[in-house]
């Protein structure tokens, strides 16, 4: 099997820089061993007008056989001959792929020592592929790259020019050229797209192609019409390895669209597995930022009054009775004898809340917006009366924390039909969203950018619009009840603000008026006679002449 890469050049720019990009001296013919033959890195031609280099792998098929331990093309063991006489020496293959990101793994990651500026620069490249198995024909091999930047000329080749009746094979000669690419972006096109086209590996596919998919596929795959097509054969059609790289490459995609790195995104939860059966203290939630929304106060060292359930001996339960003062009747003044009953936690509280306002609404079908580790979710399911609902989150980590936490993959068909959780951002329209019952944004709008909160009000009121939408956020007048939070510091480091009650409700009154709604507010948690409540919930309704107007 065979490929060339080719390059222009001037007396400025010689063609032969192509040589130090690809780490191999134009003046040699070099050879090096591979698990399954030999590959020969030589050049036809070299100066400084054009060089080209080729790659030629030549297979050892009882190496193949061997290795491959009957895998792969040819491996039944009903088909021994076809073990040793097929087209894996002639034709463009995973075998090829190996062969070259393992010969020219410094030019795939782009790092060239003597010419670092020719490296980081578009070339003009040339690649021709003389024999290339395309399972989906020349067409395929068009909308895979020229999304890409290719020009792409895919002639398929007859299965026998003395008998052109007998049609075409499932081959094609591959010319791509461009002058918009660097060449380790041209590589790594070629490296994930050449077994793509083979639809065939012949080796293994293990959890660590994943990486190596993502790696190459860096910059290009998480954006290509065809990725669902790319994942799904590059890793052998394995489910569960093509899941877990698709939803790599959304978080990779929401990245880009937020101008953000994946680990802000995607740092809802830490990466430790979460305990089966304890939830964790203060509801992780995230939203289209990628960052914890959790629940109050969220300061390292502070008593975990609000823990949803956490069932730490010996917790320190004050701040759930509104003083944070002592595990008293929740008058503020009681210093509690261990004996009295013990408040109920502010998260159970506002979930409590939460499900009278959607059952007031009679909702059945319910949006659980930044569902974080699906606390609410798992609540919603335990009342027959809500038929749908789907947990949104950014985070993919607490989709999977929900997931694990709700049982999804033991659940019965009825109850699983019930339930879906889906990666999405807040602050983007998502059509998967719109006509359901209700909303909720719970513990949510102070983890976004004051400037980024219209997008999130248009995504929700605005497009998504639902009959009603539940939002509950903290209160920060309360904040000095808290007695372990110090005086001028909002409940969580990511809370990128905090209303008070006032401001909240202008900010609710603007985006009903906006958007036809109407807001009604609901103290959550102990009503503090000076300071109000620790959490407040606005419920806003549609209302019917605006309704009207939008059908």
């Amino acid at each position: 099997m065979f490929l060339t890469i080719s390059t222009n050049g001037t007396a400025a720019r010689p063609a032969t820089d192509l040589g130090y990009l690809l780490h191999k001296h134009p003046g040699k013919a070099q050879a090096f061993s591979t698990s399954y033959g030999t590959a020969h890195v030589f050049y036809p031609e070299a100066d400084a007008e054009r060089c080209t280099a080729a790659l030629l792998l030549e297979i050892d098929p009882v190496a193949l056989v061997r290795r491959g331990r009957g895998k792969g093309r040819g491996g039944a063991p009903d088909a021994a001959l076809a073990q040793y006489v097929n087209d894996r020496p002639y034709a463009a293959s995973s075998l090829l792929a190996v062969a070259l990101g393992n010969v020219f793994s410094s030019a795939l990651r782009g790092v060239c020592a003597a010419r670092p500026e020719r490296a980081a620069a578009p070339l003009p490249l040339r690649v021709e592929v003389p024999a290339l198995p395309a399972r989906g024909g020349p067409d395929l091999v068009r909308r895979l790259f020229a999304p890409l930047g290719w020009s792409v000329t895919a002639d398929p080749v007859p299965l026998d020019t003395a008998f052109p009746e007998w049609g075409d094979s499932r081959y094609v000669r591959l010319l791509l050229e461009s002058e918009r690419l660097t060449l380790a972006e041209a590589l790594r096109h070629l490296y994930v797209l050449l077994p793509v086209l083979d639809d065939a590996k012949h080796y293994w596919v293990s959890a660590d192609e994943v990486d190596k998919l993502l790696r190459a596929g860096e910059g290009w795959l998480a954006g290509h019409p065809e990725q669902q097509l790319i994942t799904n054969r590059y890793l052998s059609r394995r489910w569960s390895l093509t899941r877990q790289a698709r939803e790599r490459l959304e978080l990779v995609r929401l990245a880009e669209a937020d101008d953000s790195e994946v680990e802000d995104i995607d740092n809802a939860v830490a990466d430790e597995p979460e305990t089966e059966g304890i939830d964790v203290a203060d509801e992780n939630r995230t939203e289209g930022n990628g960052n914890v929304l959790v629940d109050e106060p969220g300061t390292e060292g502070m008593d975990n009054a609000v823990a949803d359930g956490a069932g730490t001996e010996g917790v320190d339960n004050a701040a759930a009775d509104g003083t944070g003062t002592g595990t008293g009747t929740g008058t503020g003044t009681g210093t509690g004898t261990g004996t009295e009953e013990k408040p109920t936690p502010l998260a159970v509280l506002r979930r409590e809340a939460v499900l009278a306002a959607l059952d007031a609404c009679g909702a059945a079908r319910v949006l659980d917006l930044g569902c974080g580790q699906g606390q609410l979710v798992q609540a919603l399911l335990k009342d027959a009366r809500f038929t749908e609902i789907i947990g949104v989150d950014v985070s993919q980590r607490a989709l999977t924390i929900a997931s694990r936490r709700l049982k999804l993959d033991r659940m019965g068909e009825r109850q699983a039909a019930r339930v879906k959780l889906v990666q999405g951002s807040l602050v983007y329209t998502d059509q998967r969203l719109r006509g359901y019952d209700a909303a909720v944004l719970s513990e949510v709008v102070e983890h976004v950018d004051p400037p980024r909160l219209p997008a999130l009000e248009y995504a929700v009121f605005g497009h998504t619009r639902p009959r009603t939408v539940v939002v509950t956020t903290p209160n920060a007048e309360y904040n000095v009840r808290w007695e372990s939070l110090p005086a001028g510091h909002v409940r969580h480091g990511d809370h990128r603000f905090e209303w008070t009650r006032e401001e909240f409700r202008t900010w609710a009154a603007a985006v009903a008026e906006r958007y036809g709604y109407e807001a009604e507010f609901t103290p959550v948690g102990p009503d503090d006679p000076e300071v109000g409540p620790p959490t407040q919930m606005a419920t806003f309704t549609i209302t019917t002449e605006r309704e009207a107007k939008a059908a």
